[in-house]
């Protein structure tokens, strides 16, 4: 009977062994193998709209908010009529886990046709930041970014076509 026990203990000892031999024989990394891809921002077709409104008399603001409601401040009167309104959409491309934070540029100057200019101050985004991505690098992440609009009164800011750029800057964490 000794030699029975002995056989199962060197049986129960051999498997163990071999348990601790396969898992330390694992590679494990900390970060990756290799430096990561920078994050990369395309914008697409949807720019940020503010829609038809008419600045009354003492002027005031229209926002735009990243879920794309529209409101207004002051004696500015919103419309319809058919017009969009909308947040701007960018197409975020990141490997997952990577913290990404969302500076906003300076205010831009929408300049008029046929004449005047208005300030937009970049707003919240949604995701809000900072946020973290959780898709891999090659399925795009929707960044919406809203925005204020300031408005002036009709003869500073004439009815019209107004347009410009304005800039985001995207800081891998």
């Amino acid at each position: 009977m000794r030699a029975k026990t002995n056989i199962t203990s060197l049986c129960k000892r051999f498997i163990i062994m071999a348990s601790v031999i396969a898992f330390s024989s694992a590679a494990i990394y900390a970060q990756p193998p290799h430096p990561p891809r920078p994050v990369r921002i395309d914008p697409t077709a949807q720019g940020l709209a503010f829609g038809a409104f008419y600045g009354g008399a003492a002027g005031g603001t229209v926002v735009i908010t990243p879920s794309s409601t529209r409101s207004a401040t002051g004696d500015v009167i919103l419309f319809g009529l058919g017009f969009v309104y909308t947040a701007a959409l960018f197409e975020v491309h990141a490997h997952p886990g990577t913290v990404i934070s969302i500076l906003n540029g300076p205010d831009a100057i929408l300049t008029g046709s046929p004449s005047g200019s208005m300030t937009l101050h970049i707003g919240d985004s949604n995701p809000a930041s900072p946020f973290v991505r959780t898709l891999q690098f090659n399925v795009p992440q929707p960044l919406y970014i809203g925005g204020t609009l300031t408005v002036g009164n009709p003869a500073a800011n004439p009815p019209g076509s107004y347009t410009g750029t304005f800039d985001i800057t995207l800081v891998q964490e």
